[in-house]
């Protein structure tokens, strides 16, 4: 790609000097990238080795300034000196004329916001020696960033009040925090009493019934902080503020224990210290969770997912609910599709959200009268984040050949506003991604991608992957994601290594509706191995897998079915299980979905042959020959180690060729970066040693 050269068009606002301001040419053609030119020298292409999983940059969050003439997001990347990844702020303008980044690389920036009068971009930051998130605001007109708050405890989240004189915030206990007992950082560590169900969380570790948010009240100009919500046995979460500036919308759980009902409730209340909460409306639990309140402020539009028993299947539906009565009406039931993430609409009564839909993602308008739902942007990419603000949309756009960066959605098109990963890709040599269908589970159509490797040369037999995707509500999709789980990165990585490799959206996926979703409840390891196995058959059928050749991996319920395939199938000459078990029955009360095991599988002590049957490869590890990896995160609590090491301690006692890699302090997904790379080169070695045998 190349680029016109830069001409200022407008002069760079007075920032702090640690900011960086970048250009675009007014006069550049329509179709233009308008984004600041890279420094990517044009150099001979190359292909992805582990070094290069440390040049991604993570493109996330945007947040609109009013006026829509503004979005502020974040950058992670990694920072090897420290062997930590790092988080800068960043703003672009609409016009694509200016970009700016507005902090230095630091831990633990999130949730960029302006203030309604746009003078200030406010970010959660950690500061001073204990590390606490504060709210911190940067004075667009120049000067250091300030410091609004000096809580003890933990702020969650928080919205500016529609005239922005006031911050509501959501905030853990300032006691001694469990994560402070657990690092042993803290002067006289307490033991940890536990008295919930939903007791570990992955990242936030143990959990007591004092590890629930309240809602406080900033004034801006005094910093006065006031209590709103008062009562500490529930957790009150999500607030966001009527458009009048009078009401808070905020969610909650007050008429049942969520840890066992799988509730999610919301309430209304008065934006001052000592008013009462009302509810206006309970339901099942989604996946994502974002309140909007139209713009009259007589509606909150939300989402809902599905009974406990299909909660890890659940594909969220849109709702609206009326402020003066709590009438509640599903918007999208007529849709079979999740949504997420709803921002005010460009035409008069409506929201548009994202949605999954068979290996993309994109935005869709829902008419909050009808709830017809039309689509803004469809095309073969994921659009994973968006906001909106006076008639403009930002996103966070990606394909199969280009990096997610910031994007304007205008016009039925995406015009490219960043370019923090220009550098990273220039001259990067991809293998070709195809979308792939086959029969599988029960007759049903399911469909996947096949990623060729790089050079690939049609007719060739070739080392071929099953490279499985965890959830199993998640979905293998047209776009690049250079997150801590750069799922469609590593299968690019395994094609510059020249593998084909297999990504199957197998039944219990997302995107191809609710019934394939829960297709798998209770029942796990049968229709998504029949998949899986299927698609082996598929490239192998093809000419383009080498039967002798196949491997198979992933990650958390990728590694699970990893698992079940090689305790079925001897065809697999290698596999990697990440974070992932295989003894289910001893997860229960280890991990953190007690919830869903309870409605899903039943009590182990009264549908103990269900337990086994899901099981099975623990139970049936004599049936297995493959070589396996298994490797996981010291200290996840999403799907704890013990899942690898038990399988890890069966294979070596079966004398099965295995080994198993522990990563210190880390929780289900990765965040330092030295294991990142770590991991993706010990990936490439396994497959190597027994896919690639010497002379082959």
């Amino acid at each position: 790609m190349t680029f016109n050269p830069i001409r200022p068009v407008l002069p760079c606002t007075a920032l702090v000097a640690a900011m960086t301001c970048l250009f675009a040419p007014a006069s550049a053609a329509p179709d233009a990238v308008r984004t600041p030119v890279s420094s990517a020298a044009h150099t001979a292409a190359h292909t992805l080795e582990a070094e290069d999983f440390l040049k991604t940059q993570s493109v996330e969050g945007p947040a609109c300034s009013a006026d829509g003439l503004w979005a502020a997001y974040s950058v992670t990347k990694a920072d090897r000196q420290a062997d930590a990844l790092r988080t800068e702020i960043w703003m672009a303008n609409w016009a694509g004329t200016e970009h700016v980044r507005l902090t230095a690389a630091a831990d633990g920036l999130s949730q960029p916001a302006f203030s309604p009068d746009g003078r200030y971009v406010s970010y959660l930051a950690q500061v001073g020696v204990d590390g606490k998130a504060q709210l911190t605001v940067l004075d667009r007109r120049g000067g250091e960033p300030q410091a609004l708050t000096s809580v003890s405890g933990e702020i969650v989240e928080y919205q500016w009040s529609p005239d922005g004189g006031r911050v509501v915030l959501a905030i853990l206990p300032g006691e001694e925090t469990v994560a402070e007992v657990q690092s042993g950082s803290a002067a006289a560590a307490r033991p940890i009493v536990i008295d919930r169900l939903h007791f570990k969380q992955d990242r936030r570790g143990y959990l007591t019934a004092a590890d629930r948010s309240q809602l406080f009240l900033l004034d801006v100009k005094s910093r006065a902080l006031t209590a709103l919500t008062t009562d500490a046995r529930f957790e009150d979460a999500g607030p966001v503020w009527s458009p009048d500036g009078r009401q808070i919308a905020f969610l909650s759980t007050r008429d049942s224990d969520p840890d066992r009902s799988g509730k999610q409730e919301i309430y209304v209340i008065d934006a001052r210290a000592g008013a009462s909460a009302r509810r206006l409306a309970s339901f099942d639990a989604p996946n994502h969770q974002q309140l909007l309140w139209t713009a009259d402020g007589n509606r909150i539009v939300f989402t809902v997912g599905q009974p406990a028993r299909l909660a890890v299947y659940a594909q969220d539906q849109l709702a609206v609910v009326s402020v003066a009565d709590a009438r509640m009406r599903v918007l999208t039931a007529a849709f079979d599709r999740a949504v997420s993430r709803p921002v005010p609409g460009r035409s008069p009564g409506s929201v548009e959200a994202l949605t999954e839909d068979d290996r993309t993602q994109y935005p869709v308008s829902i008419d909050l009268a009808d709830g017809t739902v039309s689509p803004v942007l469809v095309g073969q990419r994921l659009i994973t984040d968006q906001c909106s603000a006076a008639g403009h949309t930002f996103v966070i756009a990606a394909t199969d050949t280009t990096a997610p960066e910031l994007y304007a959605l205008e016009q039925g098109g995406l015009r490219r506003l960043s370019s923090h990963n220009d550098d990273f890709m220039a001259n990067l040599a991809l293998g070709a991604v195809e979308d792939i269908r086959f029969s599988g589970a029960d007759g049903d159509e399911v469909h996947g991608l096949l990623t060729l490797p790089v050079g690939y040369q049609p007719g060739t037999r070739v080392p071929t992957l099953l490279w499985v995707h965890g959830g199993p509500n998640g979905q293998d999709g047209h776009g690049l994601d250079f997150s801590s789980y750069p799922l469609a990165l590593e299968r690019q990585y395994f094609a510059a290594h020249g593998y084909a490799v297999l990504a199957v959206n197998y039944h219990g996926s997302s995107g191809r509706g609710a019934a394939f979703a829960a297709s798998i409840a209770g029942d796990w390891g049968n229709k998504e191995v029949r998949d899986l196995l299927a698609a082996a058959d598929y490239a192998v059928q093809r000419g383009v897998a080498d039967p002798q050749r196949l491997g198979i991996g992933g990650w958390s319920y990728g590694a699970i079915l990893t698992d079940y395939i090689i305790a079925t199938d001897p065809r697999f000459h290698a596999a990697i299980s990440g974070a992932g078990s295989a003894n289910q029955m001893s997860m229960y009360g280890v991990d953190q979905y007690i919830l869903e095991y309870n409605n899903e599988i039943g009590l182990p002590w009264k549908n103990e042959k269900r337990w086994l049957q899901i099981s099975y490869p623990f139970f049936n590890a004599d049936r297995i020959s493959t070589p396996t990896f298994f490797l996981g995160g010291e200290k996840d609590f999403d799907v704890p180690i013990a899942g690898g090491e038990q399988m890890y301690a069966a294979l070596r006692t079966l004398g099965v060729p295995t080994q198993l890699v522990v990563y210190p302090g880390q929780n289900h997904l990765f965040v330092r970066p030295s294991y990142i790379k770590d991991r993706i080169a010990r990936y490439g070695a396994w497959f190597d040693r027994y896919l690639k045998p010497a002379g082959r």
